[in-house]
């Protein structure tokens, strides 16, 4: 009993510190660590950037890529909930203008907004044209247009890149592989320019010019240029981030409104209120002391799962507050399941501390297989959703994680520290529950 109440003190000043340090010490951290908002909420800030699709074939195709791309660079962990559009005008008039339009909620500076979309590389693989080294070194202003001739192999095609080192001279390389399509089209370039300069260009500059010696039927080929570690490191986190398929041009900005603002967000924080005073109103009723303990076990939750989506961060839009809000009302289902088996031995005559242990026994087995089933479901959600639903599975196994430890960890240690050695009515009846006395 007294190793539990030592623990028990441990957490309490351990959450409390983290409520203090991530929720309420705002004059001090506040700007570090701010919840964030979706565009519903809060709004934001609208880009627009025009795409050249002049020089592919599929431009439907290219722009999707391109949507996919500066999402997954934006919403890496798919709970930033961006607005991304692909916009075509001017079909009538026979020229089409392809547009990516790209709303970042809680964002009010144009520049900080345009930041957050990182560098736009647009990775190509060229031929050298006949004659390019006189032509260099007749005019060292020549473009890449005038040196390389476009191939189909552009960074559409790439499947992933990473730091690699060059095993006799230690020499930071960037090795690269392309995807099914890009692995195909790569053989036959390489097959049928055997002895030709195949240059990698990115951003519009020649990073390598290497020599096509054979065929690479693999899809793997490394980028060289004397790069220094950090300077492998940075291409390598850009390329992964999504070489661009199409080169874009930013084009204009303005600030959105929010659609729902503050009084949805302030009505929504008031029912969660009014919901938890009327949750744990029951819990304490019902389950008496154990009852006392779910919410104190209920409110490190709360705090837990608040300084997560904060150091994550993840975007809070109506939806997700409602869902945080319904997540708080399912995080005592493990807590009630104990309860409920907890009585049961009391009633076959045990004594408190080991009705407890009994109880969590035998309530940890269907505590598992439910929480496992939502995790599994959380991760499919990942797995297969995009851009909000990837958030929602996001929080969804984040709060299935941290209730089952505030349920396991949290009321376990908190209710062995304070069960009786010796039994008595009101001790019994403290830690039945209903309108059952022992």
């Amino acid at each position: 009993m007294r190793k539990h109440a030592i623990i028990s003190l441990i957490l309490l000043v351990f959450f409390g510190l983290i409520g203090w340090y991530f929720l309420f010490n705002q004059s001090v951290q506040g700007a570090r660590y701010p919840f964030r908002y979706g565009l519903d909420l809060v709004g934001g800030t609208e880009l627009v950037y025009t795409a050249d699709t002049s020089k592919v074939d599929d431009a439907s195709g290219a722009m999707e890529t391109l949507k996919e791309v500066i999402e997954r660079r934006v919403n890496i962990f798919g709970v930033s909930e961006p607005l991304v559009q692909v916009e075509r005008a001017g079909l009538i008039s026979g020229n089409p203008t392809n547009r990516l339009i790209v709303e970042l909620p809680g964002y009010k500076d144009v520049e900080e907004a345009k930041n957050s979309l990182g560098k736009t590389p647009v990775l190509e693989f060229r031929l050298a044209k006949p004659g390019f080294e006189e032509i260099a070194a007749n005019n060292p202003q020549a473009t890449v247009d005038e040196l390389f001739a476009p191939t189909d192999l552009t960074g559409r095609y790439l499947s992933r890149a990473r730091v690699e080192f060059n095993p006799t001279t230690g020499e930071a390389v960037v090795g690269i592989e392309f995807n099914a399509d890009g692995k195909n089209l790569f053989a036959k370039i390489t097959r049928e320019n055997k002895g030709e300069v195949l240059a990698i260009i990115l951003d519009g500059s020649a990073i390598s010019i290497p020599i096509i010696q054979d065929e690479i039927s693999d899809g793997k080929a490394q980028i060289t240029g004397a790069f220094t570690p950090e300077e492998a490191k940075d291409l390598v986190r850009n390329l992964n981030y999504g070489a661009l398929p199409v080169p874009i041009e930013f084009s204009g900005s303005q600030l959105i409104g929010a659609t729902l603002g503050e009084a949805a967000l302030d009505a929504g924080v008031r029912a969660g209120l009014i919901g938890f005073a009327a949750l744990s109103l029951f819990l304490v009723l019902w389950y008496r002391l154990p009852g006392f303990v779910s919410v104190v076990a209920l409110v490190s939750y709360i705090i837990l799962s608040l300084a997560i989506f904060k150091l994550i961060p993840v975007t809070l839009s109506a939806a997700g507050v409602a869902g945080f809000i319904l997540s708080i009302g399912m995080a005592v289902d493990a807590n009630v399941l104990i309860f409920e088996r907890t009585k049961e031995e009391l009633k076959n005559g045990k004594n408190i501390p080991n009705a407890l242990h009994e109880g969590f026994h035998r309530a940890w087995l269907s505590i598992r297989d439910s929480n496992t089933s939502s995790i599994i479901t959380a991760i499919v959600l990942f797995w297969l959703g995009t851009s909000a639903v990837k958030g929602f599975a996001l929080t969804l196994g984040i709060g299935v994680l941290v209730s089952m430890f505030t349920a396991l960890t949290l009321s376990r240690t908190f209710l062995f520290a304070i069960a009786p050695k010796s039994d008595s009515g009101f001790k019994r009846f403290l830690f039945s529950n209903g309108f059952h006395i022992k």
